[in-house]
């Protein structure tokens, strides 16, 4: 996701990412176990979300980074510590709330047209994994692991749902970028992600989708800084 501050410093960014990887892992382990109810399951869960979030967070924000860095702007990640909190106490009721931080960027001469493609970056990045993971599953040392299997099943799920959150299209999230440039954009990339969760999760994902639909509707209202870590 992206949005914009007037001071970035980035020595910390890589110690934030890393804690932001953290967070997101455990609510990601925690939500697929079945929160409080399911949290036997935990430890099964957790490696297999630590690397899905490996393959599919950090890069996603890079994506963005780097595709603003191009047009001319600066741009580093920052943790969100209300966002981590939200990851942690969302994933323990069983969904997700996935908000741990986003590559903040500042810049006075971005375009339309420049901000949504520096907001779509990150979910394209998704889709190349997801289509990359979908190709290694059949392989046959895959196929004939039943454990490979549901791994990627998780890893796929993982990755879909962090391409559909941050294309909500609620500020600060980078869908609200995306279909201010361009609708039909927007409207493709989103019924292509929601068919792909429903194909992978079944009718099962709607109960989350609702409520993360809630949540993220309550957070659009708060200030655009409010909820990241200041310098």
């Amino acid at each position: 996701m992206s949005s914009y501050r007037s001071y970035i410093p980035t020595s910390k960014e890589a110690i934030d990412l890393v804690i932001a990887v953290a967070a997101l892992s455990v609510g990601f382990a925690l939500a697929l176990s079945g929160g409080l109810q399911g949290i036997k399951g935990f430890t099964f869960v957790l490696p297999i979300s630590f690397v899905a979030i490996v393959i599919s967070f950090p890069l996603h924000e890079y994506m963005h980074k780097i595709m603003a860095q191009r047009f001319g702007a600066i741009a580093a990640f920052r943790r969100s510590d209300t966002g981590i909190v939200l990851t942690i106490l969302t994933g323990l009721f069983g969904y997700l709330f996935g908000m741990p931080g986003a590559t903040m960027i500042y810049t006075n001469s971005f375009t339309v047209k420049e901000e949504g493609y520096v907001s779509l970056a990150g979910p394209l990045y998704n889709f190349a994994v997801f289509a990359v993971l979908c190709a290694v599953s059949y392989l046959p040392f895959i196929q004939s692991s039943a454990y490979l299997l549901q791994a990627i099943s998780f890893i796929l799920y993982i990755n879909l749902w962090l391409a559909f959150f941050n294309m909500l299209p609620m500020y600060p999230l980078d869908g609200s970028k995306v279909l201010r440039w361009n609708k039909p954009v927007y409207a493709i990339m989103m019924a292509v992600i929601v068919a792909l969760l429903f194909l992978i999760a079944g009718i099962g994902i709607v109960y989350s989708i609702i409520l993360v639909l809630i949540i993220a509707f309550f957070m659009s209202f708060m200030y655009r800084g409010m909820i990241f870590r200041g310098p």
